[in-house]
C-alpha cells in the first residue's frame, strides 16, 4: 500500500478538521473557538474548502450553517477514516 503524495502535495490536511468540526457545531464562531483560533481564519479556511470541492459545502441560515448534500457525502465517505485515525492516537487502555 502506498500514499499518492502528489494528490495531498496542494492540500493541506488540517482544513479536513475544519470541516468536520464546522458539520459537527453548524456555526462558525464555535468552530473558531474550539479550535482556538479567530473566526475570520475559519471563514478563510471554509473559503479553500469551497475552492477544493468546488461546492458552497455549507450554506448560512437563522441559528448557523446548514450543510450541502455534497458536504453531507464528504461526511458519509470521511467519518470511517476519521475514527480509525482516532482510534490510532488515542488508543483504548
Amino acid at each position: 500500500m502506498s500514499i499518492n503524495e502528489e494528490r495531498f502535495a496542494n492540500f493541506d490536511m488540517n482544513l479536513i478538521v475544519v470541516f468536520m468540526l464546522l458539520y459537527q457545531e453548524r456555526n462558525v464562531s464555535r468552530t473558531a473557538k474550539l479550535l482556538r483560533v479567530g473566526q475570520p481564519a475559519v471563514s478563510a479556511s471554509l473559503v479553500r474548502l469551497r475552492r477544493q470541492f468546488e461546492d458552497p459545502l455549507f450554506t448560512r441560515c437563522r441559528w448557523g450553517i446548514v450543510p450541502t448534500d455534497r458536504a453531507e457525502e464528504i461526511v458519509a465517505e470521511l467519518m470511517p477514516a476519521i475514527s480509525k485515525i482516532e482510534s490510532v492516537l488515542c488508543p483504548k487502555g
